[in-house]
């Protein structure tokens, strides 16, 4: 069995690339846009030097908060959740349940499909609560990792990382699912030779 959507109709556009050197200070998220039918999804609306970062690219691309209908939390660390309060109208989707308004509904995010196309997976690894989201598009499989890989070089080794056997899992399970990975603070990469394990 593969982790990889059936479906191949995503795009994806990365609205603001993080950045940090270790745990803080000067620490913000990558921020991206994935969409699949009439879902406009962001994933990890975290810290960002102001929300325009993420506001900005969104209105070059026609759309405004109120047209977000989905907004996926890697995990709950501040660097990557401080911004969700932005989209007003989306359900937000972490590891156990997805949200909106006064609305709870829990459901395991392991295979959640928001489309044919856009698959949850648990991830866990950075912190036991870690999902990814797999987004299939017309040139393969890109996974919004979260912080499985802080940056395209790693760390290797996450300080933060409450298992190691967990965290070299999860990134397998990435690699072997993935042709492009976006990782949690810096720019995409390829799923490829040289990745970080």
């Amino acid at each position: 069995m593969t982790d990889k959507p059936l479906g191949r109709s995503a795009v994806y556009t990365v609205l603001t690339t993080g950045y940090t050197t270790s745990t803080g200070p000067g620490v913000a998220a990558t921020v991206s846009y994935v969409s699949d039918r009439d879902r406009h999804v962001i994933v990890d609306p975290g810290m960002v030097a102001h929300r325009d970062r993420i506001l900005g690219p969104l209105a070059e691309l026609g759309l405004g908060p109120d047209d977000i209908t989905d907004v996926v939390l890697s995990h709950h660390h501040p660097d990557n959740t401080m911004n969700v309060g932005l989209f007003p109208e989306a359900w937000v989707h972490d590891h156990k349940a997805e949200y909106r308004n006064d609305q709870w509904t829990d459901r395991d995010a392991e295979g959640h499909q928001l489309t044919e196309s856009l698959r949850l997976i648990r991830t866990p690894g950075h912190s036991p609560e870690d999902i990814t989201l797999l987004a299939g598009t017309a040139d393969g499989v890109v996974a919004f990792a979260g912080d499985l890989w802080w940056r395209p070089d790693g760390p290797a080794e996450d300080p933060v990382a409450p298992d190691r056997d967990d965290l070299r899992t999860s990134r397998l399970r990435v690699v072997a699912a993935a042709d492009v990975i976006v990782p949690g603070h810096g720019g995409a990469f390829p799923a490829g030779e040289g990745v970080p394990l």
